[in-house]
């Protein structure tokens, strides 16, 4: 909503040149449950005069209908548009507003306190400029106002304004105000807060919110309003480097090609020097292209067309940046994570990341430590559960170029998505580069994958045996090993319980544990590969996106999944460990078909059932289907046919 002017009914064309003209700034407000984080900015919109008269309308009669405030106006109200917020009476999605003033147009988000909505809090911080924490004057510092500072600093937010609510309840006692100013500023100090404006405010009552309290003659520090419209917003992404990420390579024709894109900072003028830090390729501008017209000039947030003077490689994900000051480009990096989803984070599992408009598959290849986000804690663990936060080492799929988060959020973001659902899971801020990711190379060899089966005269390839404990895997696995062999074949078998013995020894059986296991039994299954060795691999592995990620590390028809698809009932009845009994028992947990989930294969190469033949004739069929299918080799003199 705008604020209310003579000009739209005297000069509507001047008003909007206004309106334009004027500089947005973006802030949320947080806090604790009950602090007053809807109530202050509905005060806002009701002191300005930002209320059209049937909201005014609806507003009484809510009040009187669901409000807090007795016969008084409920001014929450204006923000908590979910039934569920207003039958409870808290905020539990991220509310935004638009509203302006003779100087300065806004974008406010009401953000949930409680913690289980912390996703929530990061989503509307992450492109505030300003965050205005509320503290109840009767309650001080509290958990969870450290917890809203500290993630407020984790998406770069410098500047704060501590608005020390409810000042009403304490009799404005300046005392009051004082002791929660330091103890508030001494928990600050390791946040790295720029700028941090203590007010002593009643949202309800409307002290300095627009215009100074009768009762708090003591203050003389700004107003809640004329802070937020004077205080400077950030203009850095302008004075950065110049970076734009390729959205599209527009050819309409022969004799144009130009990239498009929203500029993420810096600026760029024809004759500006380029590079694409995925080739090293440089070119200059050659012009600027937009809907109106060629520009002189664009700068961060702009949506140009760049055409180049040299016809270099440029694709849709590549990074135009600044050719005298580069971004990093590495294929790991250490970030700061935040878990968005019910589903926990598997360390090892393949994700997709998605950063600018590039998406390339990524492992999170090591969970540091976690951030209790209410003591600012360093905690170990193996993995991230909904809303909590950790410190991640990442490897991706290929090289990306990217910035510090904290040099450049623009270019310093990304998302994590779930690749068998689709779904986001994580939002992440990259700290650095990996050293190691620019120490280690690969190193030439001249004795290759192909010169390796020549020699053994086969095909190298995958036998991957899934299904549940007891499917009989192992047993046909070794059967068919043994055919194999008889025919000549090098190969190798990797059993479940056997590497467990020695290359696994260390891990677990809870879903992350597990997840690491088939990432190093896949990597091993390669190195065996191209060693030009048939590799049969028996693990339960019960994740599709785990078997999935082994299918990736070698190359298309090296890799048979083999479904041992016998059904759970005779697993059980056969239970050639015991361990069906213990985990009906209570006495195994995380078994998988009885209280962790087995992912059926949902195209298997092979599919065999242990209770409808013999171990035998399955392994048989197997060998006659892998050597059927292998036409590309023949087994018996080495030939291509």
């Amino acid at each position: 909503m705008a604020h209310q002017s003579d000009l739209i009914a005297t000069d509507i064309q001047a008003y909007l040149k206004a309106q334009e003209e004027k500089s947005m700034l973006r802030f949320i407000t947080c806090g604790s449950v009950d602090d007053g984080k809807s109530t202050l900015i509905g005060r806002l919109l009701w002191d300005s005069k930002l209320i059209f008269e049937d909201q005014l309308a609806s507003l009484e009669a809510d009040s009187k209908r669901v409000g807090t405030q007795g016969e008084e106006i409920d001014y929450a109200l204006l923000l908590d548009g979910l039934q569920a917020e207003r039958e409870q009476g808290i905020t539990i999605d991220v509310a935004y507003r638009f509203f302006s003033t003779d100087k300065r147009k806004f974008i406010v988000a009401d953000t949930p306190g409680h913690e289980q909505y912390t996703r929530n809090m990061v989503t509307g911080a992450s492109t505030a400029d300003v965050a205005v924490i509320l503290i109840d004057a009767r309650k001080g510092v509290l958990t969870q106002t450290k917890r809203h500072s500290y993630l407020v600093s984790l998406v770069g937010i410098r500047k704060v304004v501590v608005a020390i609510n409810k000042m009403d309840l304490v009799d404005y006692a300046e005392s009051v105000f004082d002791t929660i100013r330091d103890d508030y500023e001494q928990f600050a100090e390791q946040l790295g807060f720029e700028e941090i404006t203590f007010i002593p405010i009643s949202a309800l009552k409307g002290d300095n919110i627009i215009d100074p309290g009768p009762h708090t003659h003591w203050y003389h520090g700004p107003m809640l309003m004329s802070y937020l419209e004077t205080v400077k917003v950030d203009t850095g992404a302008t004075n950065r480097p110049f970076r734009m990420p390729v959205q599209w390579v527009n050819r309409p024709n022969l004799d144009f090609r130009g990239f498009c894109g929203t500029i993420a900072s810096g600026s760029i003028a024809p004759g500006d020097e380029v590079v694409v830090p995925s080739s090293g390729q440089t070119s200059r501008v050659k012009s600027i292209v937009t809907m109106d017209g060629e520009l002189e000039e664009a700068i961060a947030g702009q949506a140009v067309t760049l055409t180049l003077e040299d016809e270099i490689d440029v694709s849709r994900g590549d990074l135009l940046s600044a050719a005298g000051d580069r971004p990093d480009f590495a294929d790991q990096f250490e970030a700061r994570l935040v878990w968005m989803h019910e589903e926990p984070l598997l360390p090892g599992r393949s994700y997709l990341l998605k950063t600018g408009a590039q998406t390339i598959p990524v492992q999170v290849s090591g969970l540091k430590y976690k951030v209790n986000v209410n003591t600012l804690e360093h905690q170990a663990g193996k993995t991230l559960q909904l809303n909590e936060i950790g410190i991640c080492n990442f490897s991706l799929g290929n090289p990306v170029a990217f910035d510090p988060y904290r040099e450049n959020r623009a270019t310093g973001n990304f998302i994590l998505i779930d690749r068998m659902t689709n779904a986001t899971v994580g939002a992440g801020m990259i700290d650095f580069a990996l050293r190691r990711a620019t120490n280690i190379h690969w190193q030439a060899v001249e004795v290759d994958k192909k010169s390796r089966s020549m020699m053994k005269d086969q095909k190298p390839c995958v036998l991957w045996f899934t299904g549940l404990s007891g499917a009989g895997k192992s047993t046909i696995a070794n059967l068919v090993e043994k055919k194999m062999r008889s025919l000549g074949k090098h190969t190798y078998l990797l059993d479940g319980d056997n590497v467990r013995h020695g290359l696994n020894r260390d891990l677990g059986f809870t879903d992350a544990d597990r997840v690491e296991n088939i990432r190093r039994v896949g990597e091993a299954a390669k190195l065996f590969v191209d060693a030009g060795i048939i590799v049969l691999v028996s693990f339960i592995s019960p994740f599709r996106s785990e078997r999935d990620m082994a299918r990736e590390m070698v190359e298309a028809g090296e890799f048979y999944e083999v479904y041992v698809n016998t059904p759970l009932e005779v697993c059980e009845q056969r239970d050639p460990k015991g361990l069906y009994k213990k985990a009906r028992a209570g006495e195994l947990k995380n078994f998988t078909g009885i209280d962790s989930t087995y992912e059926e294969p949902e195209s298997p190469e092979i599919v065999v059932n242990a209770a409808e033949a013999s171990a035998e004739e399955l392994a048989e069929q197997i060998v006659q289907q892998v050597l059927k299918e292998d036409s590309s080799l023949n087994f018996t003199d080495g030939t291509e046919r």
